[in-house]
């Protein structure tokens, strides 16, 4: 593998890269990032479905980006994959992993024959019959995450490896070097909102929320029969909590709260349940990151409603920008551009 690598980040509506150089290392350096929009409909909470069009617009942001890498990591999320807490007989992680098929059928919605399966070791402890290692399964729609290798393959590029996004941010917004404690990793995208629960750099619990900042949007356009842009525009200006409200966005607002508040809750009822399974657990803080977490009063909302303190995470983990990255993006271009960074981190160069 060359030194830079670039984590691919396919989202609903834009396909995203970073270009990272010494990404293995305590200072990697951002050389190149770019993002090329995706036509309506080709991609569908992190799954591609027409990968042709997909396959164009890599070429388009290779071409425009100047990438100088074709080895690239690609990252999976949404609906099609899954995390599951699990117990297995302690052995070699090798060992554990080619049990897993035999041990998790009734946690999939799909034959084991249909999934691809991983383990991620927390900790170890003592079961009914013995010593067991306690993790996460980590299950994936074998169809979906071979839809996405081909977009990129037919590009192309090389995919050296295929990470699950939530335990990405992990490495990059909520690393073992950061504050000590139970943290809560929430990032909103377009259309999927990750939570991780962390304690000291390790994931402990991960689920995927199909549910992001574009939903507002797209019930603004059907609801209120606005244009796209128009409806990203008063999305934006609204927000939540705003004081005073001109009589013509009444509509806007209550759009906002009604779907907002559902993301909300939902992410509320998710900290909760993990705190609920795990007595003596207290969640110091929530980490807020993603462009659907820029909605305006949206961290005053989610801190009053989960009674946590909300921070923002530093985006792209503070790390230095080089080579044709020198012109520092924006805080949300920042925020956007957070995952493709993060699912280099770790990768061997």
């Amino acid at each position: 593998m060359s030194s830079k690598i670039v984590g691919i980040d396919i989202g609903s509506v834009s396909v995203r890269a970073v270009e990272v150089k010494n990404a293995d290392t305590a200072k990697p350096v951002i050389s190149r990032y770019f993002e090329m929009p995706l036509p309506d409909g080709s991609v569908r909470r992190g799954e591609v479905l027409e990968i042709g069009t997909v396959t164009t617009a890599i070429k388009r942001l290779w071409a425009n980006g100047g990438f100088k890498t074709k080895d690239v990591v690609l990252g999976m999320g949404g609906p099609r994959v899954l995390s599951r807490d699990l117990a297995m007989p302690k052995a070699p992680l090798a060992q554990i992993r080619e049990a897993l098929p035999f041990h998790v059928q009734e946690l999939l919605p799909v034959p084991v024959s249909e999934a691809l399966l991983d383990f991620y070791p927390i900790s170890e402890g003592e079961g009914e019959n013995g010593p067991v290692v306690n993790g996460l399964l980590v299950a994936a729609i074998k169809e979906a995450v071979a839809a996405n290798i081909a977009a990129v393959t037919n590009a192309g590029l090389r995919p050296v490896q295929v990470d699950l996004i939530p335990f990405a941010l992990v490495r990059a917004l909520a690393p073992a070097s950061g504050p000590t404690g139970l943290s809560a990793v929430v990032s909103i995208g377009a259309n999927t909102t990750n939570v991780v629960i962390v304690q000291n750099g390790v994931p402990q619990f991960v689920r995927i929320i199909p549910a992001g900042g574009d939903d507002i949007t797209r019930t603004m356009v059907s609801r209120l029969k606005l244009a796209p842009g128009q409806a990203e525009a008063a999305k934006r200006e609204v927000g939540l909590g705003s004081a005073e409200i001109r009589s013509e966005l009444r509509p806007v607002v209550e759009v906002i709260y009604e779907v907002a508040g559902e993301q909300l809750n939902s992410i509320r009822n998710t900290l909760n349940y993990y705190v609920n399974t795990k007595p003596g657990m207290v969640l110091s803080r929530v980490i807020l990151s993603g462009g659907g977490s820029q909605l305006p009063g949206l961290e005053r909302a989610l801190a009053e409603l989960t009674g946590v303190p909300v921070v923002r995470a530093e985006p792209l983990g503070g790390a230095h920008l080089g080579g044709n990255a020198k012109v520092r993006p924006t805080r949300e271009q920042q925020d956007a551009m957070t995952t493709a960074f993060a699912l280099t981190l770790g990768t061997s160069s």
